[in-house]
């Protein structure tokens, strides 16, 4: 056997391990508006060997859990509670037998509107974005899985070049780097990705060296996700509706653009604003989505280069997709359409990157974020 064939084959018995931790039946939560049709976070069991999903069920009555996150013991569970009047997020134990939560506590803060949180790789520390305030802050995660009051808080200052959507800050986003050492944090209010240097035993955020990234003038900067080998960074741009390759220097964090592509068809005139991206589990594919032509957009992606070749565009079968998630073995993706009060899955084909409907489909009030618990 050659080279080629050996790595090939390796490849495929580590992907093959991989799905097998993974496959069987575990919870998937879904984050709401709340309002007339939903009242929190709720909660459905999911058999990705099948791709079938037991109906719904109320897992937490809380207000706004717009962006979920797990622990990574996958024994707790982390809710930015979007409100205007202070920045709130609330952690959740989870059941293992039922995935019913049940509320540690809750840390209301200065700043408004938490709409981005992520845990640090070692499971000490919650990030947490602030739209409406344009901030970040820094929470301990106790070992109980409750939080504590935030160690650090940022301030961004500054405007961007559309003043009906950039007036001032936007904080719309924050996650680890692969090797926790820094956090990203995308300010769509002044077009920059932040770099900040990480330390998750003291919940602190001090600014890198350099301190941010850019991207082009009125773009506005909306989440991130890196290559499974680290050495790239995709930003999902809202207002343009495009997505920025970054070459990533893990030293510094440092962010070298390669490539910006558009998440839309060219013949697309209608009014769009993009919202998720994802990577693919395999690294092989990337996927974003648009709300306005309700798609989401399938991308080839070059491990060499890091650039991204246009795959297909798939209907999410509802309006307004703001969020979408990518199962742990890599065999699904759940679009959550907004505005349509429901949540569609695809199956991804492995090969070609393609979304095919499953036909399968969870009725939910307003469901914006989807995350999926592997029981350990």
């Amino acid at each position: 056997m050659n080279s080629k064939r050996l790595v090939l084959a390796i490849t495929t018995i580590l992907v093959g391990m991989a799905v097998n931790i993974f496959a069987g039946e575990s919870p998937v939560y879904f984050g709401t508006y709340t309002d007339a049709k939903s009242k929190g976070i709720y909660v459905s069991q999911f058999d990705s060997t099948t791709g079938r999903l037991s109906a719904p069920e109320l897992a937490a009555e809380t207000k706004n859990p717009t962006f979920l996150a797990v622990h990574p013991s996958g024994r707790y569970l982390y809710a930015a509670n979007e409100v205007n009047d202070a920045s709130a997020v609330s952690a959740f134990a989870i059941d293992a037998k039922s995935g019913k939560l049940t509320l540690l506590n809750q840390q209301t803060f200065s700043g408004s509107g938490a709409c981005h949180i992520s845990v640090d790789a070692t499971g000490k520390c919650l990030l947490v974005a602030n739209y409406n305030s344009g901030s970040i802050a820094a929470l301990p995660i106790h070992d109980d899985g409750s939080l504590g009051e935030p160690k650090t808080m940022i301030q961004h200052t500054g405007s961007g070049a559309n003043p009906a959507r950039q007036a001032g800050p936007h904080a719309h986003f924050i996650l680890p780097s692969p090797d926790n050492r820094f956090a990203l944090n995308c300010d769509l209010g002044l077009d920059k990705i932040f770099v900040y240097r990480l330390d998750a035993d003291a919940a602190k955020l001090s600014p890198g060296d350099p301190p941010f990234a850019t991207v082009a003038p009125g773009f506005g900067p909306r989440h991130l996700t890196f290559s499974p080998d680290g050495k790239f960074v995709y930003v999902i741009n809202e207002m343009a509706s495009t997505i920025n390759a970054f070459a990533y220097d893990k030293k510094n964090a440092t962010m070298t653009e390669v490539q910006t592509i558009s998440t839309l068809p060219e013949n697309f005139s209608g009014n769009n604003t993009a919202a998720e991206i994802a990577m693919h589990p395999s690294g092989k594919f990337l996927y974003a989505s648009n709300r306005g032509h309700d798609s989401i957009a399938s991308f080839a992606v070059n491990k060499k280069s890091g650039k991204l070749t246009f795959i297909e565009h798939q209907s999410t079968q509802g309006r307004t997709p703001r969020h979408f998630a990518i199962d742990l073995t890599g065999h699904w993706l759940f679009a959550e359409n907004q505005a349509s009060d429901s949540v569609v899955i695809f199956a991804i084909n492995s090969h070609t990157g393609k979304l095919k409907p499953t036909g399968q489909s969870l009725s939910i009030g307003s469901p914006v974020c989807a995350v999926f618990v592997n029981k350990k």
